[in-house]
């Protein structure tokens, strides 16, 4: 209650399931026996409890399991009706491992399963996306749907090569799925503990992220159990709590904006509550902090990753060049040590782990007082909910701007415009406002204004991302301050660095799944490992990007530098001014559909481009090192 979020939410009454709610998921026979249990004695629950694995039932826990599956699909009844945009479900008992006919590792009813059902046969939904970030499994998630094309189940849990709960064989990464169903099952399997911020971003951003925009969901579930965050006794695993943001962030732009996160584990008191906080502030709008201690994935999790893409190649284009595995019989299992040495090591690992058991609690997110303030011409309408933003004329900065950017040419409108976007940049780097947009004469211009600003201070690190053919200023890449990446349908002149990296895709930016793929894959990768602190995003008038594509461009590059995002558009665009300052404002991008193929020849290229880049930067990497380390072209 200290964090005063529950004051900001919209408080969902809950109700009990209905059979016919439960019956979605589970049987009759099932449903009957579990109804008998308030009236049994403690020798008969004792009794009962024995025949299912892990579970424990109690005189209420019927009661408690209807109301937790019934605030789920009160929390879908809120969201597809519009009545709230998205929201979190912080219920008990949990739902993931419950089967059909059986209870299993704590949960009776399985919640986010009947939720799935539930919206399809209430509201028509065609294709539901269920993201279970929890540490353990979700097998009764995954025998639900093994056989429907309708849901795709995603699963990242500790396995250790089949050592830890539930101990199935089906939880390895080449369970994808039965008959129609086949491909819209992905398992990645942690074999080892202490997997870190880097690990789970990676996987996202290379699996998760390019198979769910290929599939376009129109509902988002997430088993949000959070013993997958460090200092959990479960999960032993090291990703700080401010991970969860940035999960969360990455996801809601998905089924335009439709995300509805159930509570699943989470056993550490600290460590928990920061995580759930974490989540909800994001779904409230507020920038993400800046990403903590991402240093690369280990070799473990690349392991994982490689096998779980190499399984599912067959069933997405996006995935299509995605390395197959050396050799028949490599599985996950492949470097499994000798019991003795793996028994010796995973001692070792586990008291390095108890050791780094003490994290800072997550810096406090303060949102600016004002999300968005836009630079535009007289006569150009400012958005509902945005802000007019111009500055007072300095006669010093003037004369500096003139003789710097418009030596040749006595434009008073465009002098005032760059001072303008100086003093926002300024507010912006002092927290005072989040992000913004400009409508500028010259975009090339703009950016090198922009840039060479923001450089002068010693901390600053620009992240350029620029959509078509601008010609955009180096400076800045040489010594770091600045990440440029463009995409365009041109060759680049300029021989590709690590701070300057242009994207030829043939169509330019007018293939939606290319543009998109190399977003999730080779962008979002570069933007977390670089960690800006002012994200500049540009495009030109002939970039050929549709607007729901840029839509979604511009929301997901909020969940870097805590949103510090300013667009640079041509003069002439306005009739992007509104949809791209909805998406400043916080309004989801709309949904692009189910992604056609890639050209093949550009997704090529991406991965030449992605195995160059990745010498320097870890997060592009897809293979552990000692496979080659780069997909095949």
């Amino acid at each position: 209650m200290k964090s005063g979020l529950a004051d900001r939410c919209v408080s969902v009454p809950v109700r009990e399931a209905m059979d016919a709610d439960i019956l979605l998921v589970h049987s009759e026979e099932y449903l009957e026996v579990v109804k008998k249990t308030p009236y049994m004695t403690l020798e008969d629950l004792q009794e009962f409890t024995l025949q299912y694995g892990d579970v424990y039932f109690h005189p209420n826990i019927y009661h408690c399991a209807k109301l937790a599956a019934g605030a789920a699909l009160q929390l879908v009844d809120s969201v597809m009706t519009g009545k709230v945009r998205n929201g979190m479900a912080l219920v008990r008992p949990p739902g993931h491992h419950s089967m059909r006919s059986a209870a299993n590792g704590f949960c009776v009813f399985n919640n986010v399963a009947i939720a799935a059902r539930y919206a399809k046969q209430q509201y028509g939904v065609k294709r539901v996306l269920i993201v279970d970030w929890d540490v353990h499994h979700g097998q009764g998630v995954q025998y639900c749907f093994e056989d429907d094309p309708s849901v795709l189940y995603f699963s990242w849990h500790r396995y250790e090569h089949q050592k830890f709960w539930p101990q199935l064989r089906e939880s390895d990464y080449d369970s994808v799925g039965k008959e129609k169903g086949a491909g819209f099952n992905i398992n990645v399997p942690w074999n080892k503990v202490g997997m870190k911020n880097s690990d789970y971003l990676s996987v996202f951003c290379h699996i998760l992220l390019p198979v769910a925009y290929e599939f376009s969901p129109d509902l988002v579930l997430v088993c949000a159990g959070f013993d997958s965050a460090i200092g959990d006794p479960e999960g032993e695993m090291c990703a700080s709590p401010d991970i969860f943001a940035h999960l969360t962030h990455l996801l809601m732009n998905l089924a335009g904006g439709k995300l509805c996160a159930v509570l699943e584990g989470g056993y550490n008191l600290t460590s928990l509550p920061q995580s759930v906080c974490q989540t909800v502030q994001t779904l409230l709008g507020d920038p993400a902090p800046r990403p903590a201690n991402l240093d690369g994935p280990c070799e473990s999790a690349l392991e994982s990753l490689h096998c779980a893409r190499s399984a599912h190649k067959q069933y997405w284009s996006c995935l299509k060049h995605a390395a197959e595995l050396p050799t028949s019989d490599v599985t996950t299992k492949r470097v499994k040590l000798a019991e003795e040495e793996e028994d010796k090591l995973k001692k070792v690992e586990e008291e390095k782990i108890a050791e780094e058991e003490v994290w800072p609690e997550p810096p406090k997110r303060v949102a600016p007082a004002l999300r968005t303030a836009l630079v535009l011409p007289n006569g150009v309408a400012c958005p509902d909910g945005c802000k007019r933003f111009s500055s007072s004329e300095d006669p010093v900065l003037i004369n500096k701007l003139r003789e710097n950017f418009l030596k040749d040419a006595d434009d008073n409108d465009a002098l005032t415009t760059l001072s303008s976007l100086i003093a926002l940049v300024e507010k912006m780097e002092r927290n005072e406002i989040c992000n913004g947009l400009a409508l500028v004469p010259d975009v090339s211009v703009a950016i090198m204004c922009v840039v060479q600003h923001a450089a002068t201070a010693l901390r600053n690190r620009v992240l350029v991302v620029c959509v078509g053919d601008a010609v955009v200023s180096s400076h800045g890449t040489e010594e770091g301050k600045t990440l440029v990446v463009q995409f365009s349908n041109k060759e680049p002149e300029e021989q590709i660095c690590k701070y300057h990296i242009p994207v030829c895709l043939k169509k330019g930016c007018s293939d939606v799944s290319g543009f998109t793929q190399a977003v999730l894959g080779l962008l979002l990768p570069l933007g977390y490992e670089y960690d800006p602190s002012l994200v500049l995003l540009a495009r030109t008038p002939d970039s050929g990007l549709c607007d729901s594509v840029w839509q979604q461009l511009t929301g997901l590059l909020q969940g870097i530098a805590q949103g510090h995002t300013l667009v640079l558009m041509q003069e002439c665009e306005t009739s992007r001014v509104g949809p791209t300052a909805s998406c400043l404002s916080g309004d989801a991008a709309p949904s692009l559909g189910k992604l056609h193929a890639p050209l093949p020849e550009d997704m090529e290229a991406l991965e030449r481009l992605r195995h160059r880049l990745q010498v320097d930067w870890k997060l592009l990497q897809t293979t552990a090192p000692e496979t080659g380390g780069g997909d095949e072209n």
